[in-house]
C-alpha cells in the first residue's frame, strides 16, 4: 500500500477553508457529541482546533489535540490566542496512530474523538485502537468521517460526477479511503469498543439557503485544491475546467442543491 499522504494540505488558502468548513458543521458536530462538564476530552487530526475548542467550553476544562502538522498547530493557537481562548488547547503535535500521551493517561478519557481524520490516513484500525486505549472503561469513542460516494448535486452539472469519481480514486494513490465513512462500525468493533449508535450528519443546502455559497465554495476548493492529484487519475485540464465551469453555472441556478452527510458512529469501551 501506498504511503498516506493528506490530499488537501495546509497552505493558508486551505485553512480559511477548514475555518469556514468548521461554521458551517461544528454546531451539529457538538450536538451529537454532548460532551458533559467535567468531561476529559482526546481529540485525535484536531487540525485548526476550532472543534477542539468548542468542546473543551462544553466540558469546561482544556482538551488534548493532537496534530500532525506544524503549520496547523501554529493556526490553531493564532485562533485560539486571537479568540482569547488559549487555556482551552492542549495541543500535541504527533502521529494519530501512536498519540504522545504520557502512561499514566492512557484509560482515563472519558470521551475520544476524531473527524476528517480516518479517510486520510494508511491505517485507520491503528488511530481506534489508539482512542480505544485512551478511553476509560464505559467512556465513548465517537468517529465522523467521509463517505465521498454520498455527495449529490441536482440537477447535476455535466461532466461533474466524472471529475468527482476522479477526486475519489485519487485517494488510493495516496494510501487514503474516500468511503471510510461507511466502515466507521466495523472499526470501532475491530478496535474493541462496542458500536452503540450510528447516524449522518448533514451538510448541503439549496440556493435559497443563506448558506449555499459557503458550501459551493467548499466543493469548488476542495476540487481545486486536489487538481494535481485528479489529473493523475486521468481528468485532463479542459476537462476539469469544463467540469468547473459547470459546476459555478449550477450554483447560479435557483433550483440548485448539494446533498451530502459526514457518517457519525459511536462506541462504549468495555
Amino acid at each position: 500500500m501506498p504511503e498516506s499522504r493528506y490530499i488537501h494540505g495546509t497552505a493558508p488558502k486551505e485553512q480559511a477553508r477548514l475555518t469556514q468548513l468548521n461554521a458551517l458543521l461544528n454546531a451539529a458536530c457538538l450536538r451529537e457529541l454532548a460532551v458533559r462538564p467535567g468531561d476529559r476530552v482526546l481529540d485525535l487530526g484536531a487540525g485548526l482546533g476550532q472543534l477542539t475548542r468548542e468542546m473543551a467550553r462544553a466540558a469546561g476544562r482544556p482538551v488534548v489535540g493532537v496534530e500532525r502538522s506544524a503549520e496547523q498547530i501554529a493556526e490553531a493557537l493564532r485562533q485560539a490566542e486571537a479568540a482569547a481562548e488559549a487555556e482551552l488547547l492542549d495541543l500535541r503535535q504527533g502521529d494519530a496512530a501512536t498519540p504522545p500521551l504520557a502512561g499514566e493517561e492512557l484509560g482515563t478519557f472519558d470521551l475520544a474523538h476524531t473527524r476528517f481524520l480516518l479517510e486520510h490516513v494508511r491505517d485507520p484500525l491503528a488511530v481506534v485502537r489508539a482512542m480505544v486505549a485512551a478511553v476509560r472503561p464505559g467512556g465513548r469513542v465517537v468517529l465522523a468521517d467521509d463517505d465521498h460516494d454520498l455527495l449529490k448535486l441536482s440537477p447535476e452539472p455535466p461532466g461533474f460526477h466524472a471529475v468527482w469519481e476522479a477526486f475519489e480514486r485519487s485517494y488510493d494513490r495516496l494510501g487514503n479511503d474516500p468511503y471510510v465513512g461507511r466502515r466507521l462500525p466495523q472499526l470501532l468493533q475491530a478496535a474493541g469498543a462496542r458500536p452503540l449508535r450510528i447516524t449522518l450528519v448533514f451538510f448541503g443546502a439549496c440556493a435559497g439557503e443563506a448558506t449555499f455559497p459557503a458550501f459551493v465554495a467548499n466543493v469548488d476548493q476542495v476540487l481545486r485544491g486536489a487538481t494535481e492529484a485528479i489529473r493523475e487519475v486521468g481528468i485532463g485540464p479542459d476537462q476539469l475546467e469544463e467540469a468547473l465551469a459547470g459546476f459555478a453555472a449550477f450554483a447560479r441556478r435557483p433550483d440548485a442543491a448539494i446533498w451530502y452527510a459526514m457518517s457519525w458512529a459511536e462506541g462504549r469501551v468495555p
